[in-house]
């Protein structure tokens, strides 16, 4: 009797799993990412190039002391794949591999808005010498290997607002002109941040 009853859990969850890994082609090039729709079809996220732009505070230019703040800009307000957060969030994700902890290659952050622009801030620097990196507000999420060279992510935060996926190559010291695959999440009116205007 333990024994039919330890099969039968063991099927249950087998199919589970089954259940919860999407039967979808990994993406085309690296970089690439697709979002997993829970009725299981698929939305190819817009790959956006981004203009990297650093701006200095008054205080730097009339007295050369302030800070610096370099930010990726996208020249539109929103994204075209829009996703629902009652519902799981979830993306295969295209790398070099899937060897590496995708948790150091892959970044999955928010964008402040304006009504022209996305904006997220990378770094700031100060005149004395301090430079703060990693300044980018990033959503959690789970990942496991997914076919050759993918990984299928699952995010745990879902907040109301527009984001960005950004897959680095662990391989290489110097990237190429940076490429955010985009998205955004909807919820309610006036929940996501909005930006000074820039």
């Amino acid at each position: 009797m333990k024994r039919f009853l330890l099969l039968a859990a063991l099927l249950c969850s087998a199919t589970l799993v089954s259940a919860q890994t999407p039967d979808v082609p990994e993406p085309d090039f690296i970089g690439e990412v697709i979002a997993v729709m829970p009725d299981g079809s698929t939305a190819k996220l817009e790959k956006e190039t981004v203009q990297m732009r650093t701006r200095a505070n008054a205080g730097v230019l009339i007295v050369g002391i302030g800070k610096a703040k370099t930010k990726i800009v996208i020249e539109s307000p929103e994204a075209a794949v829009r996703l629902d957060p009652s519902q799981p969030i979830q993306f295969i994700v295209k790398a070099v591999d899937n060897n590496s902890d995708p948790i150091s290659i892959i970044n999955v952050f928010r964008f402040d808005v304006t009504k022209k622009r996305r904006l997220a801030e990378v770094a700031s620097a100060s005149t004395f010498g301090s430079v703060k990196t990693n300044k980018l507000e990033r959503l959690r999420f789970e990942a496991r290997k997914y076919g050759e060279q993918s990984y299928l992510l699952t995010l745990l935060d879902k907040p109301a607002g527009e984001f960005g996926i950004t897959v680095s190559n662990p391989n290489l010291v110097d990237e190429k002109q940076t490429i955010v695959a985009t998205f955004a999440i909807d919820g309610a009116a006036g929940a996501a941040p909005t930006a000074e205007a820039e």
